[in-house]
């Protein structure tokens, strides 16, 4: 008997703290959203984080912002692809591939005062098949995407490129 009230109370015991780890659990991400994505805000929380509007006011002062930190990250992020088999999202990276220029271009217009819910990750097909991230700005002059493979900022319905899924206004959901 004694046995039997030890093992319930132990097994209470691994309830209760399993309740508390859980409460206790960021929130969980999309499972559509890449796993490196997925790897990287458990790291950073603070960089997947939503909040003010969903869409951009971009007038002529907001495109200009766009295109400097477009041509800036695109100048001065020197490309490296990740090791085969990895796929590692770093925000502040000085060498990277196309989501660490995603992420850059997105912290960057944060900084400058852009809705974090108006900066959507987006993985990608490009017009060759090739996986592929950018940052899509959701504003009055529709959706807008900045890409390391061009300097031209263009309305994602003229990109030629092909959405698998993007990040929602909270960047923690994806569809």
């Amino acid at each position: 008997m004694a046995t039997t009230n030890r093992i319930v109370h132990f097994a209470l015991a691994a309830v209760a703290a399993l309740s508390v780890s859980l409460a206790a659990a960021p929130p969980a991400i999309a499972a559509n959203a890449p796993l490196g994505y997925q790897l990287m805000c458990l790291k950073n929380p603070s960089e997947c984080k939503a909040g003010g509007a969903a869409k951009q006011k971009v007038s002529r002062n907001e495109m200009a912002t766009l295109q400097a930190v477009n041509a800036h990250m695109n100048r001065t992020i020197r490309p490296k692809y990740d090791a085969a088999g990895t796929d590692v999202w770093t925000v502040s990276a000085r060498a990277g591939d196309c989501e660490d220029y995603a992420l850059a271009k997105r912290d960057a217009l944060i900084r400058h005062g852009f809705s974090p819910s108006a900066l959507r990750l987006a993985y990608v097909k490009t017009r060759s098949g090739e996986a592929h991230a950018v940052l899509v700005v959701y504003s009055n002059r529709g959706k807008l995407v900045l890409d390391n493979l061009t300097g031209q900022i263009k309305p994602l319905s003229q990109s030629g490129l092909r959405v698998i899924s993007i990040a929602g206004a909270n960047p923690l959901s994806w569809s």
